[in-house]
């Protein structure tokens, strides 16, 4: 699976700013795809993820605020994030993998975009 991902860039807090992903390959369709963001000097962690059946999951933090949605006939997914916090800076992955088990870090990925929240 290859993964394209756009969007990203520089926001004031309160703003907003939208991400997009498309996938590619054997398994794409099938797949649950999610985004993840590894902010500076911290590990990488789920931010939201969306399997093909539409299910979704957030952490915690982004809950409300964030919003993932997926166009399973095109094999993209996008994450709209408004009221965007400095502390939501970071760079952002888009992913694709086999199952839902979220906490762990697998599967294919995308090239990384950066968001930066100012304050």
């Amino acid at each position: 699976v290859q993964l394209q991902a756009s969007g990203g860039g520089l926001v004031q807090a309160g703003g907003s700013l939208r991400l997009s992903c498309a996938a590619s390959g054997s398994s794409a369709s099938v797949n649950s795809m999610g985004w993840y963001r590894q902010p500076p000097g911290k590990q990488r962690e789920l931010v939201a993820g969306i399997t093909s059946g539409g299910s979704t999951e957030y952490v915690y933090s982004v809950k409300g605020r964030f919003t993932i949605s997926r166009d399973n006939g095109k094999n993209t997914i996008a994450l709209q994030m408004s009221n965007l916090k400095p502390e939501d800076t970071a760079v952002y992955y888009c992913n694709s993998r086999t199952g839902t088990n979220w906490p762990v870090i697998k599967g294919y990925w995308g090239q990384g975009t950066l968001v930066t929240v100012s304050s």
